[in-house]
């Protein structure tokens, strides 16, 4: 019982105590996976999350941490290892978001993207590289809006583009080790994070956008991590857009 087939696959999610690392987290768990739970200050739902999944037999572990510090990370990568005896799936969907014109944005919130969106998830990407076992996905986050390019969303969608760009030569560097690394681009999704400071005409405008005429639940952007977390075996170097259509 002790085989590789009969061991729990173990993933690893970064921002995974809310919004669509809520969703992955349930998903994976749901799916057989032991997941660790990343929180970056918000301990409590972490925790609740994670008592969830135990409670319902399965198996899950809170872990905190700066996705930027390198320090942080690989001392939480050594948590994860220690706990589950290793890492298959690494998900990183921790980041921020702030909107405003490229002429008027504030460069302090624009450095603060940087380093969440760009550094941080450069950091887990290289703990992941290292860490991954054989036949494991590495799963970054990008974002709809590269290709939409809407207004107010320039500093966001650059800190996004750098993340598309490592992640397909991070797929190109990790040949012959049999692991995948993807990013997916979610569109208009009903989060927190989508939502916050949006009116309703502008959500219901972006609703309409989309052929499918909704917002995107996180339950939707699970359903293709998922996708790339366990059969998507030939998927390698990709930006999956998970948009209803919406480009």
């Amino acid at each position: 019982m002790n085989s590789k087939e009969n061991t729990p696959r173990v993933a690893l999610v970064t921002g995974g105590s809310g919004g669509i690392g809520k969703a992955v987290v349930d998903k994976l768990a749901t799916e057989g996976f032991a997941v660790a739970v990343h929180y970056a200050g918000n301990q409590a739902k972490a925790d609740a999350l994670v008592q969830g999944i135990t409670a319902a037999g399965g198996r899950a572990l809170a872990v905190g941490g700066d996705v930027a510090d390198e320090t942080a990370m690989s001392a939480l990568f050594d948590q994860v290892e220690a706990a589950f005896g290793g890492i298959d799936v690494v998900v990183n969907t921790a980041g921020i978001m702030r909107l405003g014109p490229i002429a008027d944005f504030n460069l302090d919130d624009f450095d603060k993207i940087m380093r969440t969106n760009v550094r941080g998830t450069f950091v887990v990407s290289q703990q992941a590289a290292r860490r991954v076992r054989e036949g494991g996905a590495i799963i970054n986050f990008s974002t709809s809006v590269t290709r939409t390019q809407f207004p107010n969303y320039g500093a966001y969608v650059a800190s996004k583009s750098a993340v598309e760009g490592l992640s397909m030569i991070l797929a190109r560097e990790l040949r012959g080790k049999n692991i995948t690394v993807n990013a997916v681009a979610p569109g208009p999704t009903a989060t927190a994070l989508f939502l916050d400071g949006k009116s309703e005409e502008v959500i219901a405008g972006l609703s309409k956008a989309v052929p499918l005429e909704r917002l995107g639940d996180p339950e939707d952007i699970a359903e293709s991590v998922a996708f790339l977390a366990g059969p998507a075996r030939w998927v390698n170097g990709q930006t999956i857009f998970t948009n209803g259509g919406l480009a």
